[in-house]
């Protein structure tokens, strides 16, 4: 593992030396961006060589001369480390224009340091092969995007967001230390490993805690609170990381615990099956509702979780079924589906960040008309709406129909498998439809149209490195939905971690299918093309008049009485009240003169509602009695070290 060490010292170095070279802003950018994209690369391409050859090499070093870290690089680390080091890349190029305020140099420095040790983390998250060398990670994981959460702390918001963000990590992180000493107190080691030996009541204890723990990191639904706060008031190439790696260390994490357990009940299998359904789908439709760019993006990682969950139910399902197709197909679709997601999720993060980096706003109902004066980022955000949407020819289609085939062999199941195996492709059929209105809303208003308003900090399309990230992206997504084979063979790879014999299993026919599709897909489109040329061309030295168009009488329109974003979800979220509430506010128009008014609505988070009451407010109301413990005499502190030190002596 010495390629990954050198990566992971650079990456690290790199984020450090910013804050040496603060002075000087453009050589500390460039000097930073350099040596922590290389280090990603160097990453990026150690995890490949070790997946596609097969390779499980290993590292562990003493720790305080008394307990050991040890960390295991094999197939399942290997394909997690590919988002984690490529999408890293490609956020730090980005960030080398994002980042452009020299007055700010203090702060884009220490985000440097942060931004840095959170890839390291990350990368020592999907590579710890022990329950110190995990939770070290983790904590380091936790607190780093904590900081970069929190970078514009001059805002409210901001620094809200930031703290509901810290309160769920640190609960969920609570989650997996009650799981860890489970294990430690039957099996007596701190290896990963060793938790098969426990007992089967154990075991799903031990599984139901570590759910808890990863799926609030990962987001899942009701767990996601923090998700659509804190991913909005992050910079940009800092949420497109958090959405597009980062909460799929959860879904890692509990990959890696099924394996380690080895518990194959149906009832793992069939809960996570259901637990995937209702986030994908009460994801999308708090997405649709929302008003703001960067929320809407946010809620609809939580959808895509669930769709990744769906993939993972179904391979459990397989498992415990006895079905080896099925479980590889599910498996398999997961892990595609983490690196597409970490793709187009990542992309339309950037192409939000350019957009907010140009208007100085992310309200769409603000925006439009955007196309005409940002190409660049208009058809980049199209092809990732394109992707994340399911669509032949673009790689969210690939990563989710190898999910519908897994669910499709569960039909030839009985009883439960066979009821949820249908609710499965029901409940993938419906999250697909309803992130198309959900992001032909966000085209349509914010790109399409006419500027719904004047904005006074109004700036063009600039930073070659914010486009050509934003290129990168989205020719990913292309490639990989035209030829899905090289992609999906490093997930089969991936999948050979969780069970013996899925990585060797043949599916030619499911990756024939699929590539066939997507190649269908590409021949339409290039018909359209065709056909459009031949019409600009045809057209060429006709003159051409325009217009406007009839307006029923009226010949006063303006731009405000364009279709808003709400006004579009409308009837769609309204069909789901239920687990969406909305509230209205529009005083009536009264009188022969009545004044201005307004209309405001806003759909409500069940989760955020109830979860805010039982877990945030107590934890907080906590802290605010504990306030009395922070005295700021150095003695003191001096003295609770030492009270610890002796309380600990009577248990060891």
């Amino acid at each position: 593992m010495d390629s990954f060490l050198m990566a992971l010292v650079a990456v690290v170095f790199g984020g450090g030396l910013a804050l040496v070279l603060q002075r000087w802003f453009a050589r500390m950018k460039a000097t930073t961006c350099i040596l922590m994209g290389g280090g990603c690369f160097l990453g990026l391409m150690d995890a490949l060589f070790t997946l596609l050859r097969g390779q499980t090499q290993t590292l562990s070093f003493p720790f305080l001369h008394i307990f050991s870290l040890s960390f295991r690089m094999d197939g399942l680390s290997s394909f997690f480390l590919i988002p984690v080091f490529a999408i890293s890349l490609v956020a730090v190029l980005y960030s080398f224009h994002y980042l452009d305020g020299a007055e700010k140099a203090l702060r884009t420095a220490i985000s440097y340091l942060f931004f840095g040790l959170l890839i390291a983390s990350m990368a020592l998250v999907v590579t710890a092969s022990n329950m110190l060398s995990f939770m070290l990670a983790w904590e380091v994981m936790s607190l780093s995007s904590f900081f970069l959460v929190i970078c514009n702390h001059e805002s409210v918001e901001n620094r809200k967001a930031g703290y509901l963000y810290f309160v769920f990590s640190h609960v969920g992180a609570m989650f997996l230390f009650a799981a860890f000493g489970l294990i430690f107190s039957f099996t007596g080691s701190f290896d990963l490993s060793a938790a098969s030996g426990l007992p089967q009541g154990a075991k799903f204890v031990v599984l139901a805690l570590f759910f808890i723990g990863f799926g609030s990191k990962a987001g899942v639904f009701p767990l996601h609170i923090w998700l659509p706060q804190a991913h909005p008031a992050a910079p940009s190439h800092i949420s497109a990381v958090m959405s597009g790696v980062m909460i799929k260390t959860g879904i890692y994490g509990f990959l890696r615990v099924y394996t380690d357990l080895g518990l194959y009940s149906p009832i793992v299998g069939e809960l996570i099956l259901l637990a995937g359904m209702s986030s994908g789908i009460i994801g999308v439709v708090y997405a649709l509702a929302q008003q703001d760019l960067k929320r809407l993006l946010a809620f609809s990682s939580v959808e895509n979780i669930g769709i990744i969950l769906m993939g993972m139910g179904i391979g459990m399902i397989g498992v415990s079924s006895g079905n080896a197709v099925m479980a590889t197909l599910g498996f398999a679709g997961c892990l595609f589906h983490v690196l597409n997601h970490a793709i187009f999720k990542s992309l339309l993060f950037m192409g939000a960040g350019a957009v907010i980096h140009s208007r100085g706003t992310g309200r769409i109902d603000a925006l439009g008309g955007l196309l005409k004066t940002m190409r660049w980022t208009g058809v980049t955000f199209l092809i990732g709406s394109l992707a994340i949407s399911g669509l032949p020819l673009f790689n969210g289609f690939a990563g989710e129909f190898f999910i519908y085939q897994g669910a499709f062999q569960g039909i030839g199941l009985d009883r439960t498998a066979f009821l949820l195996s249908h609710f499965a492709i029901i409940s993938l059929a419906i999250i697909g439809g309803l992130s198309l209105a959900c992001f032909t809303k966000v085209m349509g208003v914010v790109f399409q149209g006419e500027p719904r308003r004047s904005l006074t900090d109004v700036h063009g399309e600039k930073g070659p490195a914010m486009m050509g990230a934003m290129a990168l992206l989205a020719g990913a997504c292309i490639l990989i939905g035209l030829f899905p084979r090289p992609f999906f063979q490093m997930a089969l790879k991936g999948a050979a971690c969780i069970g013996p014999g899925y990585g060797d299993l043949s599916l030619e026919p499911f990756l024939t299918l699929t590539t066939n599709i997507s190649l269908g897909a590409a021949l339409f489109i290039g018909v359209f093309a065709l056909i459009f040329g031949l019409r600009v061309l045809l057209y060429k030295n006709k003159e051409i008049t325009r217009s406007g168009t009839w307006g029923c009488g009226f010949t006063r329109p303006t731009a405000r009485m364009q279709y808003t974003g709400t006004s579009y979800a409308a009837s769609i979220v309204a069909f789901f009240r239920p687990v969406a509430p909305f509230s209205e506010d529009h005083p009536p128009v009264s009188g022969v003169f009545p004044e201005k008014t307004h209309f405001r609505s806003e759909v409500k988070d069940i989760a955020e509602m109830h979860l805010g009451t039982v877990v945030v407010k107590p934890v907080l109301a906590l802290f605010d009695k504990l306030r009395w413990i922070q005295h700021g005499d150095i003695h003191l502190y001096v003295g609770y070290i030492l009270l610890t030190i002796v309380v600990l002596l009577f248990f060891i």
